[in-house]
């Protein structure tokens, strides 16, 4: 408790923003990672229609999971509100009731399955060899769904106390299991697109052991103990079920987008698609390392928050995004310079080389458009504004498939590439207009 108190009175400083953003970063950056190995490792195989088959599977598991993916920004936010709040008691709760819910909704997906892969497949689209290797990635991997959204849980309970290095180690051990299995079971036990999804099953359920371990020594450090009573609080669970739903509906907008990017590349053949996906992998390691800022701002804006302590809520605001900016800059030159090589190393197919370095350009932009929407994603989910992120995300999806309806037709895969990053930008301009409202709200009682 001490601790916590000297935390949130003493000023924030870069060291303090770093302490919170570098292991994520670390920790981030192993995510997409696990794609790019995973396109390596089958991009090894000449066909191009195996990248195509990883790339539609991941896709609907990317859907899947992070559409449940309010169970790791509720968490987070509502913990750093507690966490302000000197509140260990509501701290503990919050973590168990999206544990519970997390476990409930894996449960379900499983059971659901069979459905969700045939309809998933059938609006994809693609050659029939990407949908029998899809689907067979699809049936291993989703036997992950419960252990997936219980390490949401996990990741941001932690993020939300500013206590990144435990959140370090579980996501750095989820995504190192997972590329050394992927590796194994497709080049030494050849299971080809299976063995990828047998990997993140592995690594999911490892993960959770490791996880909960973290979480069970924090319980004891706080001396709270399991309260059925305040964990179920019917007010504080519809409470929970509302921000959720709105964070729900923000998120699969955002899935949204990227899985009509996919879809309108499988769409346009194997050549393409393969493409695509070679080049979203320097599009999401840019990305989850831009992340580790929003985590940084979602966590000590929900401090400050929590706190009602206003001069903290933008000092957060001012050091996270500045240091993000920077890291974006960073980002786009190394995309720039080291873009071929690295075009090269992830697939031997020449095709796929020569049309990727024609489309490198599109990537080394989004870094830059990119960098100010992600930290707002991190600035709203900390003061829990869910419905502001709703609303905003909704409307720059729509302004995002407007620019696609002009822009595909008119210069093809470009066109596509030039309104994923119109999406990003219109996010940016979204989110900045309502900032001063959340602010009015986040202390309308100071």
């Amino acid at each position: 408790m001490k601790q916590q108190q000297a935390m949130i009175s003493k000023p924030l400083t870069h060291r303090s923003v770093l302490a919170i953003a570098i292991p994520i970063m670390l920790s981030n950056v192993t995510e997409p990672l696990i794609g790019v190995v995973n396109t390596t490792v089958i991009g090894q195989l000449p066909e191009a229609h195996y990248i195509g088959a990883v790339s539609a599977s991941a896709l609907i598991f990317a859907f899947l999971f992070w559409g449940f993916g309010f169970l790791r920004l509720s968490t987070g936010g509502l913990s750093a509100q507690a966490v302000g709040a000197q509140d260990n008691e509501e701290l503990a709760a919050v973590f168990w009731r999206s544990l519970t819910l997390g476990v409930l909704i894996g449960l379900g997906l499983l059971i659901v399955s069979p459905l969700i892969g045939k309809l998933a497949f059938n609006l994809i689209g693609g050659s029939p060899e990407i949908r029998s290797e899809g689907l067979s990635y699809f049936n291993y991997r989703i036997w992950s769904a419960p252990a997936a959204l219980a390490n949401f849980s996990i990741l941001g309970w932690f993020v939300g106390q500013a206590r990144a290095k435990f959140a370090f180690y579980t996501q750095i051990f989820l995504n190192l299991v997972n590329m050394i299995l992927s590796s194994y079971f497709v080049l030494v036990l050849h299971l080809n697109v299976a063995g990828v999804g047998l990997a993140a099953v592995i690594a999911e359920y490892a993960a959770v052991a490791l996880g909960l371990f973290f979480v069970f020594r924090r319980m004891r450090a706080l001396n709270v103990a399991f309260d059925s009573k305040r964990i179920f609080n019917s007010a504080k669970l519809l409470s929970t079920l509302s921000s959720n739903g709105d964070i729900m509906i923000r998120t699969l907008c955002l899935l949204f987008a990227f899985a009509w990017f996919t879809a309108r590349g499988a769409r346009a053949g194997d050549l393409i698609i393969a493409t695509n996906a070679v080049l979203l992998n320097f599009f999401e390691m840019s990305a989850y390392l831009i992340d580790g800022f929003s985590y940084a701002a979602e966590s000590l804006v929900g401090q400050a928050v929590g706190a009602r302590n206003r001069p903290q809520f933008w000092q957060a605001i001012k050091l996270t995004t500045g240091w993000a900016m920077v890291l974006g800059v960073l980002c786009s030159l190394f995309i720039g310079f080291a873009g071929p090589w690295c075009i090269d190393a992830m697939t031997v197919n020449p095709d796929v080389r020569q049309l990727a370095r024609e489309y490198l350009g599109w990537t080394i932009l989004a870094p830059i458009l990119s960098v100010i929407c992600f930290q707002f994603d991190g600035i709203y989910t900390g003061a829990m504004a869910t419905r502001e992120m709703r609303n905003m995300m909704a409307l720059s999806l729509l302004i995002y498939l407007t620019s696609w309806w002009f822009l595909e037709s008119a210069f093809g895969n470009h066109g596509l590439w030039a309104a994923l990053n119109i999406f990003l930008l219109a996010r940016t301009i979204s989110f900045a207009v309502r900032l001063p409202s959340l602010e009015r709200h986040a202390f309308q009682t100071v």
